[in-house]
């Protein structure tokens, strides 16, 4: 972060009217230390702050060098999540993280969780229909928590079902969630409820019950297992993904195969995957028993290996399938194509008319799998969409 500041800072020296803003986990961190080592700052902003940026680019404009990085309750307003898509809208839920996770910052960062009101949710997700947008995913950092910290509590799984019916929404999508909160109703709700997509990211980290409690997950590698069970129970065709780190100080190999033998039960559709790095002020990163970066990559190398494998089979078998495809935006490859998602999370790419389609729900035939992608050309009138439904 210093250093990308160097050359904005000299901008500032320079006379050119420039403003200066760090934001995030890093600004919440470092705080008054970033205006001592970079005086040209204008404002540091916590993640907490971004509903308030307004008021505080205010203050800058009226000469002020601000710092927001306070503890701060949530303020509702109407300033939204940044939206790339005019089809599709993020609504944050809850913010914050209670978690103490040995090898994460955003704790520290983010500030206690707080639940937004039910009707404050739902006044959102109207507001957006009534703008033209089909689909939601309700965020947060740890969803599952949804509710815990309002009185009287409330459930994530019953927000999911109060949302879901709003008029008008065709989609609802939800991230991220943890396998220690995550209640069999809430695969139940994503199931009973028409909007809900079947899709689940739930992060497991590590394969390895050594690892998990020395990561302070307080989860087990068989509580997770029961997660996926359900998921396969009542939604056979749903897709799974998650997050992953390899090489956690302490990691051996054998940790590493309880890992690949998670994901070869599994098969996920996608895994964000990355190497263990230690980040400042958390207990994992002065631990001795740190792994070589040899290590590391070697087994970042192999878990990738075996994402990309388990990625191809997913959307294999779509193949001649018809699917609902929300379209979204042109294919910026070829422009003679539109782009869109299933339900499952799948990009499907197909011939059509961009402006014609934006927004619609088009049932497409599927031609073409490959490993992060589908292709097909759009289902002939009376080819229905496939459905993969439970066994009784």
């Amino acid at each position: 972060v210093y250093s990308y500041l160097g050359p904005h800072a000299k901008r500032k020296r320079d006379g050119e009217d420039v403003t200066i803003i760090v934001a995030g986990c890093v600004a919440q961190q470092e705080g008054q230390s970033l205006l001592r080592r970079v005086p040209e700052i204008d404002l540091v902003m916590g993640p907490q702050y971004a509903n308030r940026i307004a008021d505080l680019l205010e203050d800058v404009a009226n000469g002020n060098q601000v710092v927001a990085t306070e503890a701060s309750h949530i303020m509702e307003d109407s300033t939204k999540p940044r939206r790339q898509s005019a089809t599709c809208a993020w609504v944050n839920v809850i913010y914050g993280c209670n978690e103490r996770c040995t090898y994460c910052i955003v704790p520290t960062t983010r500030g206690v969780e707080q639940s937004r009101p039910v009707e404050s949710i739902v006044d959102e997700v109207k507001e957006l229909i009534s703008q033209g947008f089909k689909e939601v995913t309700l965020l947060g950092q740890n969803i599952d928590a949804y509710g815990r910290d309002m009185k009287p509590k409330r459930k994530f799984s019953d927000l999911l079902r109060v949302v879901g019916e709003t008029p008008g929404l065709e989609r609802l999508r939800f991230v991220t969630s943890h396998p220690r909160y995550m209640s069999l109703g809430v695969v139940d709700a994503v199931a009973e409820t028409s909007a809900a997509c079947e899709y689940f990211h739930v992060p497991f980290q590590s394969g390895s019950n050594a690892i998990l409690k020395a990561m302070g997950r307080g989860h087990s590698r068989e509580r997770f297992l029961s997660i996926v069970d359900r998921i396969r129970q009542r939604l056979p065709d749903a897709a799974i993904t998650a997050d992953v780190i390899v090489g956690f100080p302490g990691e051996t190999e054998q940790d590493f195969l309880d890992t690949l033998d998670i994901m070869e039960q599994v098969k996920f559709d996608a895994v964000n995957t990355a190497a263990y790095s230690p980040r400042p002020n958390t207990p994992a990163a002065t631990w001795e028993n740190q792994l070589t970066e040899e290590v590391k990559q070697d087994r970042l190398r192999r878990i990738n290996d075996l994402c990309d494998l388990h990625a191809e089979e997913r959307r294999a078998r779509m193949m001649d399938r018809v699917v609902e495809v929300l379209v979204e935006e042109r294919n910026v490859k070829k422009p003679t194509q539109v782009m869109g998602r299933t339900t499952h999370g799948y990009i499907v790419y197909f011939d059509g008319d961009i402006e014609e389609l934006r927004g619609e729900l088009v049932n497409v035939k599927i031609t073409t799998c490959q490993r992060y992608y589908l292709a097909g050309k759009i289902a002939e009138e009376g080819e229905e969409v496939t459905k993969i439904l439970p066994e009784v």
